[in-house]
């Protein structure tokens, strides 16, 4: 498991590392929070929801985050939604949630905490309580061991709830037309939002609740786009327990620097798993940021001190390529670990500069026979290896001349693929300057 090293900030109040590394985006109370964190060790909760059967980069930020606190002497309480998910959350969305099973979604939560184990250390003996009914107070078998995460599902809680006890119990403490002002809610009413996305926010806001009352959970984290949600499950705490000490903290989303998310790539999300994208793909997504992008990946995704982070941002020209191979490879490490990440870096390099091994290039394996007599079309190669999505992206990449095979470039999109073009069994193809594919004949 991965160790924060001791020189990465020269504060020792976590929430001034936060705020130095550029992470905090908005609060309920910055020196109330402030002053918290420096005078207790306290826990926190993030909560996701199990959407897929991975978590991607996104979810990556959030990790990070929960990783400084647990540095700090904090005890992180990872909430994965096995309930929430069974809704969907609309913050930041035009459409409903595809309806998931009870089977999927759990299947889900366990893939999620076997991901947050490679980052976090848990104490797997502590368990959560629930309480009796809607307002029955739970608790926990014991305090968690000092400096180890803690995890809950939601669904121990949600999935029984008894719904005319609940919203007598809660829904009572939400208006409607305050709800209907949240931004989460306002971006969907001319589409159309459903009722059963309107209980979203009641929902998550009693996981505050509940937290706050069994085992003194006293902040919630979250992206930007989950401030409506929070606010109301502080606000839900503070009246039902009669305390002020609730707080909530959102952290700015991973965007480029034209305001895009970043993390998405030609077969969609950046997962976290080498299955579902390869260590050399996840390499070579950060060694090919844009520039001015550099700076900010370095200080939200890799733990090198602030002044390495800031010498390396500030290089010239084309020594700006340096700081990249450093950004891509620290990231690397992080997600599939130190062996995984020197390989993805040198095949890159042998890659780009000829040479070298290359065995970490995402490589297709296809039967030799598909390319004995005629052979095989280009435009059906690529497509099939994954090195572009449809036939007709296929086309425009010949026809723009960014396709090379072994160091050829293509120039016409009938051509076919056969035999003799493999060298020692394996072709070598490159879209563009920067992606890369090997076929090798099986």
């Amino acid at each position: 498991m991965f160790q924060i090293p001791d020189n990465v900030s020269s504060y020792d109040n976590v929430y001034d590392v936060l705020k130095e590394r550029g992470f905090i985006e908005q609060t309920t109370d910055d020196e109330g929070i402030r002053e918290l964190l420096g005078r207790e060790k306290v826990k926190f909760y993030i909560g996701f929801d199990a959407t897929a059967d991975c978590l991607h980069v996104g979810h990556f930020m959030q990790v990070i985050i929960m990783m400084y606190m647990q540095k700090y002497g904090h005890t992180p309480v990872v909430l994965i939604g096995g309930g929430t998910t069974m809704i969907g959350d609309p913050s930041g969305r035009t459409d409903m949630r595809q309806m998931m099973t009870k089977e999927q979604i759990q299947e889900n939560c366990r893939s999620f905490k076997r991901l947050f184990d490679q980052f976090l250390e848990f104490d797997e003996d502590w368990e959560h309580i629930p309480g009796e009914g809607v307002l029955g107070k739970g608790g926990e078998n014991r305090q968690p061991a000092p400096g180890k995460a803690i995890c809950v599902n939601n669904a121990d809680w949600l999935l029984d709830l008894n719904y005319l006890e609940f919203i007598r119990d809660i829904g009572s403490k939400f208006s409607v037309n305050d709800m209907l002002r949240a931004e989460c809610f306002k971006q969907r009413m001319e589409k159309g939002l459903s009722f059963l996305e309107f209980n979203y926010m009641l929902l998550q806001s009693y996981d505050f609740y509940c937290l706050a009352r069994d085992i003194d959970c006293k902040i919630e984290f979250g992206g930007n786009d989950q401030w409506s949600n929070i606010l109301a499950g502080r606000d839900l705490a503070r009246r039902i327990l009669g305390k002020d000490s609730y707080y909530g903290m959102t952290f700015a989303l991973l965007t480029n620097s034209e305001g895009k998310k970043m993390g998405k790539t030609q077969k969609g999300a950046l997962w976290l798993r080498a299955d579902k994208c390869s260590p050399y793909d996840f390499y070579q997504y950060w060694r090919n940021v844009e520039d001015a992008d550099v700076e900010k990946c370095l200080r939200m995704l890799t733990f090198l001190p602030m002044e390495e982070v800031k010498r390396l941002a500030g290089l010239p020209g084309e020594e700006i390529n340096k700081a990249k191979e450093v950004l891509a490879f620290e990231v690397t490490r992080l997600v599939h670990g130190d062996a995984e990440a020197e390989k993805a870096q040198q095949a890159a390099r042998a890659a780009f500069g000829g040479g070298g091994d290359m065995s970490s290039v995402p490589t297709t394996k296809m039967d030799a026979g598909r390319f004995a007599g005629e052979g095989l079309g280009i435009v059906t190669l690529i497509r099939e290896c994954g090195l572009v999505a449809s036939n007709g992206e296929g086309f425009r990449t010949i026809e723009q001349g960014g396709l090379t095979l072994n160091g050829e470039k293509v120039t016409s999109a009938k051509m076919n693929v056969t035999a003799d073009m493999f060298v020692d069994g394996v072709i070598t193809l490159r879209k563009g300057k920067k992606t890369f594919r090997r076929v090798e004949l099986s």
